[in-house]
């Protein structure tokens, strides 16, 4: 780990809380147009982490430049979804930053046997949550948005079985953490509001693609 690149983990540290202060000034509520500040706090941890992962030195250069591509693409979600009308161009931005993580994963070289582990568990997971978003889908009239949250819902799943297959632990919980908090994300826009759920989600966002970027720095197994 370089200095630059400790020193723009710091700052994306405290940018990420300045986000959540953000989120949690806000409230409860459906989502609507964010605070002025948010288009400020929102996409500034990503600017940094992509900063941090250019700094540092990687354990292997092919998985850094696909998770540089994927943060890009996540920076470029977390803009879209800061539109009222931007969550299409979100999930697509989102969806093809899981590809490139994913990618990344292979690129650094997979276990076969770990991945089968990661998508059996994913599957399971999916089979509950899959069906309860199609519901809630269906019965608020989006019926539209089911094929499109399936096949997100299948891509975070792959992204999760790549990294599992990786056997760097750290990356494995910034993947599933990713994973948990777009889960969370969708139960709170499709199926039910909970109490500070916003906040859970991007703390469980930010935690998640930081320790990504963290693992480029470790070494490799």
């Amino acid at each position: 780990m370089t200095q630059a690149a400790a020193a723009l983990f710091a700052l994306a540290l405290a940018a990420a809380i300045a986000d959540w202060a953000a989120v949690a000034s806000t409230g409860r509520g459906r989502p609507g147009p964010p605070s002025r500040v948010r288009w400020v706090t929102k996409p500034l941890p990503l600017i940094l982490l992509i900063g941090a992962a250019l700094a540092l030195d990687p354990a292997d250069p092919a998985v850094r430049a696909w998770f540089v591509v994927a943060l890009a693409l996540s920076l470029a979600g977390d803009v879209a979804l800061l539109s009222p009308r931007g969550f299409l161009a979100g999930l697509a931005a989102f969806l093809l930053a899981h590809l490139a993580y994913a990618a990344g994963f292979l690129a650094g070289g997979v276990a076969p046997a770990a991945v089968a582990a990661g998508a059996a568990a994913m599957l399971a997971f999916d089979l509950v949550v899959g069906p309860r978003l199609v519901r809630a889908l269906r019965a608020g009239g989006r019926g539209a948005l089911v094929v499109p949250v399936v096949a997100y819902l299948a891509v975070i799943s792959a992204m999760v079985a790549a990294a599992t297959g990786s056997l760097a632990l750290v990356a494995v919980a910034g993947a599933v953490l990713f994973a948990a908090s777009d889960t969370l994300l969708a139960e709170q826009r499709f199926v039910r509001q909970r109490r500070a759920g916003d906040l859970v989600v991007m703390v469980l966002y930010h935690a998640g693609q930081g320790l990504l970027v963290l693992s480029l720095a470790l070494p490799a197994r």
